[in-house]
């Protein structure tokens, strides 16, 4: 594939992946909003403690096969069926462990209603067995275009079915049916669009030649998914669900914008990494453009929202919410730093150097429980700070090893990001002084917003940032290039 043909259809598959999330994404924000004016944070801390275990069943029932199905060159219809067989098997598995263990966790955390909440939400578990298969088959294809549509429709009729829930006071089950619906349309929207159905095929022979690669992504997730929501737990815990509806609520803004936008960048790149992964310098220019270009969008993103926290969260889900602002400046921080952590370690995985992405993670992990155990002493604030510190030493260990597996050093990394993080810093302190003029909430907003775009984008044209020119470029060839993004 030569590198226009394949430049191509990275845009194409990009543009649809933005969309895919942006739409999803977009209108998941909204049927947020609307559900957290109906719905108490108590509420949202069951969820969040039950979406934990869900979370951490997912990585098992999919156990790295995922991956290893987009980097494998030659898989076939034996690879895809036997791992699909044995992801329901284990589905099912976990499943019957949830249900009997359901009344211990319960008591544990002593909230009485988690028993039956963790057992209808693990049903499921059973759709990610088949959503996995059909996920690693379109990106494999880079026909994301058909996740656009998958994930659409479903989020606004499982949307549409929870909002109406909630304003019928069904309480935390508005969310729990919620869940259910969206991936039970997703996978059901996917049935007709990805040509894809599980044959009378299983190969332990295949089974074990994926799992030679994916066993290391399936500990990494694992320990990964673990020392990321421990915290949670401690939280759920030590404190109440509605300590942690707060904390969860202030994570998930800024993870819904870093998740769409950089995750976007992130799922096209791993098949795009994968087909030149025996060319390391042109995977090189891959992943330092994609750090570029994500931290260009990110770093002005996530300082603004961090200025605008409190009357953003005032104005959309209300006063009562307003103890989740804290977190949600915390975590504009933390998150902002995705870009490096996440392109480097898609570098590692297109490699093939799973080996040395699981070492990566015992060591990101080890350090942070050293972090949690330390902060978990001063406090639930003290918890998510300790994420900042945790994410900035992470960003070195993670960019580590592509200094000599590409000759893309840690140093040369933030000299191509600095110049985006300095601008963002600038549009920041500008947006905050407009408060200054003591206009009220909503005008504040509308202004802030209109000068951080216009001051960032125009100091961005000045200095005539690379990135800048290369998004305006990318963005012209998406719209005019008809052969790579058929509208």
């Amino acid at each position: 594939m030569s590198n226009e043909v394949n430049k191509s259809k990275i845009l194409s598959s990009l543009f649809w992946k933005l969309m895919e999330r942006g739409g999803t994404q977009g209108i998941q924000f909204i049927v947020q909003i609307v559900l957290a004016r109906l719905l108490i944070p108590e509420d949202y801390g069951i969820i969040a403690l039950v979406t934990i275990f869900i979370i951490v069943a997912n990585v098992f029932v999919q156990s790295g096969f995922n991956t290893a199905l987009i980097q494998k060159k030659d898989a076939n219809e034996a690879d895809f069926s036997s791992v699909f067989y044995l992801s329901l098997f284990v589905a099912s598995v976990l499943y019957v462990i949830f249900f009997f263990a359901a009344p211990l966790i319960a008591a544990f955390f002593e909230e009485p209603q988690l028993i039956s909440v963790l057992r209808v939400l693990s049903v499921t578990l059973f759709f990610g067995a088949f959503n996995s298969i059909q996920n690693a088959i379109v990106a494999r294809k880079m026909q994301f275009k058909k996740l656009f549509f998958s994930s659409l429709g479903a989020i606004v009729v499982s949307g549409t079915v929870g909002i109406v829930m909630a304003y019928a006071g069904f309480g935390v089950w508005a969310l729990v049916v919620q869940q259910i619906t969206n991936q039970l349309l997703t996978n059901a929207i996917l049935w007709f669009t990805v040509k894809w159905r599980p044959r009378l095929l299983f190969s332990f022979k295949r089974v074990k030649s994926l799992f030679s690669y994916g066993w290391k992504l399936l500990v990494s997730s694992l320990i990964d998914r673990l020392s990321r929501d421990l915290s949670s737990l401690i939280i759920g815990k030590i404190y109440n669900a509605e300590m942690l509806g707060f904390y969860n609520r202030g994570k998930q803004l800024p993870e819904l914008i870093v998740t769409n936008i950089n995750g976007s960048i992130q799922s096209v790149m791993l098949p795009a990494l994968a087909s030149q992964q025996d060319n390391r310098q042109r995977v090189k220019e891959m992943v330092r453009r994609s750090i570029v270009t994500s931290s260009f969008i990110l770093f002005p993103m996530m300082v603004g929202l961090a200025v605008i926290a409190k009357p953003l969260v005032k104005i959309l889900l209300t006063e009562k919410w307003i103890p989740c602002v804290p977190f949600l400046q915390i975590y504009c921080i933390s998150y902002s730093l995705w870009p490096i952590h996440t392109a480097n370690l898609q570098a590692i995985n297109a490699l093939g150097r799973s080996d040395i992405f699981l070492k990566l993670e015992i060591i990101k992990k080890i350090l942070g429980l050293a972090i949690l155990g330390v902060t978990v002493f001063y406090g639930v604030y003290a918890i998510a700070l300790g994420s900042i510190i945790n994410g900035l030493i992470s960003t070195i260990i993670n960019s580590f090893p592509n200094g000599k597996l590409l000759n893309y050093s840690y140093k040369e990394q933030w000299k191509d990001i600095t110049p985006s993080l300095l601008l963002s810093l600038v549009m920041g302190a500008a947006v905050y002084n407009v408060q200054l003029f003591g206009m009220t909430e909503w005008p504040t907003l509308i202004v802030q917003g209109f000068v951080g775009i216009i001051l960032y984008v125009g100091m961005a044209r000045i200095f005539k940032l690379e990135c800048f020119t290369y998004l305006l470029l990318t963005c012209k060839d998406i719209l005019t290039n008809r052969k790579g993004v058929t509208l």
